[in-house]
């Protein structure tokens, strides 16, 4: 009887959390303020993670930059003091944890808080196939994608329980809800990502903590530089096009400041996760041909072994 009871609240919850989140497609929910809020972004010297700064910035937060290049991190401290905001800059490796865990001290010591919103942005790929790719390579995506989060959650997450209070945000890819090929090293750190956050989430909701907020945000391939040649079909490409940066930070700002769970970007990426899903094997990879999503990533390949053919020339 309990059971079945059980079963009829839980079918309840579940219809009415599919009507509300349909709701909020057309209705969107109040944001939350987050001025007075000490957002850290890791991998802040350049690309999304300076656009991110930039973003919480105009909403009124304080930001601290992580990043391993220091003279880029500065760059963007100062496009943040330009607009008025304030912005710390820490010089910091997160795939060691060490580092990590002493300059974690080393802000809470300088500012005198602790940080209430973690963006884990640092992201690499190594832009070889497999059986080119050099270990090394390998290794370090998975320490930047992957590894560096345990990290960074660790130094964090426990001022943010006991306050009840926090957000915590990780910035994957569509390529860790279904994957292509040649970027087996990649794919393998975003998916490991997407499984961390959501564990993470699972955690934090049976504990109870309430407060503290999580929020997976996966884009579609963005127009930074990282993925430079990647191209698919041209008549899809119409559709599917690269994300602007800018675009792809203010829909996961949007979905932040809602405390959105998670958020893919665009929209019509939600389509080929739900297929990976439903769909048999086969159906997905003549999908896949069909869109030239299966040979997207050669020519990507080929443009980064020219850049580095370049770059060593110049060197020499």
């Amino acid at each position: 009887m309990i059971f079945l009871m059980d079963l009829q609240m839980m079918l309840l919850d579940v219809i009415y959390f599919i009507l509300r989140n349909s709701l909020r497609v057309v209705l969107r929910p109040r944001t939350k303020p987050i001025d007075g809020e000490l957002v850290l972004i890791t991998g802040s010297g350049g690309g999304l993670g300076r656009l991110f700064a930039q973003e919480f910035a105009k909403h009124g937060a304080e930001v601290v930059l992580w990043d391993i290049n220091g003279s880029f991190n500065e760059q963007t401290a100062k496009l943040v003091r330009e607009m008025g905001g304030k912005a710390h800059t820490y010089t910091v490796d997160v795939t060691n944890r060490e580092d990590v865990y002493r300059n974690a001290e080393l802000v809470r010591k300088d500012l005198g808080q602790d940080v209430t919103m973690l963006v884990n942005n640092a992201g690499v790929v190594a832009g070889e196939r497999m059986l080119d790719c050099p270990d090394e390579l390998i290794e370090r995506t998975m320490k930047v994608n992957c590894h560096a989060l345990f990290w960074t959650v660790k130094a964090f997450l426990p001022q943010m329980k006991a306050q009840n209070h926090g957000h915590i945000i990780t910035i994957a890819s569509i390529l860790g809800l279904f994957s292509t090929a040649c970027v087996e090293d990649y794919c393998a750190s975003k998916f490991a990502a997407v499984g961390f956050h959501e564990s993470l989430a699972h955690e934090l909701l049976t504990e109870e903590f309430e407060g503290v907020k999580t929020t997976l945000v996966c884009p579609y391939i963005v127009d930074t530089g990282m993925f430079e040649g990647c191209k698919i079909r041209e008549e899809v490409e119409l559709l599917l096009p690269p994300l602007e940066p800018q675009y792809c930070v203010e829909q996961a700002m949007n979905a932040i400041l809602i405390d959105q769970p998670l958020v893919c970007i665009p929209r019509l990426t939600y389509l080929p996760f739900l297929c990976r899903a439903l769909l048999p094997w086969e159906s997905n990879v003549v999908t896949y041909r069909f869109m030239g999503s299966d040979r997207c990533m050669y020519p990507f390949i080929d443009t980064r072994r020219k850049q580095m053919s370049n770059q060593a020339v110049t060197v020499a």
